[in-house]
């Protein structure tokens, strides 16, 4: 079960369906990473995500996506993913493609990482960003790594 907070209503705004592309996109990250569980997703504003980066990770500044990986335990819970509007909007806008397409690739990345895929070194980087393309492949989302013109 993915349950989805809107903590920040320009999400809603700018995509008024988002509650319906997340829970699609960690549906589909589950099913092609094999896995089931549940998770939380929050769609928050960028002073939300500054503040989380700040306290786990020590980075005083917005990132767009945070996956926060729950210890084992027999609720099934994975744990939790963050994502902050104003930085995904952003980078939308520069690499040309549609915010709905950039939350889904940046929900089945940070739902990758609850149920241990990495990008730690290239090996890890190659099979997670291939397991990323063919679930957004599954969505009709364009390869989020292929080149732009």
């Amino acid at each position: 079960m993915i349950d989805i907070e809107i903590e920040d209503d320009a999400w809603l705004a700018a995509l008024p369906e988002a509650a319906d592309r997340v829970r699609a996109a960690a549906d589909a990250a589950l099913a092609f990473a094999g896995r089931s569980g549940s998770a939380v997703v929050l769609l928050a504003d960028d002073d939300a995500v500054r503040e989380l980066n700040g306290q786990f990770r020590r980075k005083d500044s917005p990132t767009n996506v945070l996956s926060f990986p729950a210890p084992p335990n027999p609720e099934g819970l994975l744990g939790d993913v963050a994502l902050a509007f104003g930085v995904c909007a952003a980078e939308a806008k520069a690499q040309g493609k549609p915010l709905a397409d950039h939350l889904q690739h940046l929900v089945a990345h940070g739902v990758l990482h609850l149920v241990g895929y990495d990008h730690q070194d290239e090996v890890e980087a190659e099979a997670m960003e291939a397991l990323e393309r063919r679930i957004l492949d599954s969505l009709g989302v364009a390869d989020p790594y292929a080149e732009r013109d």
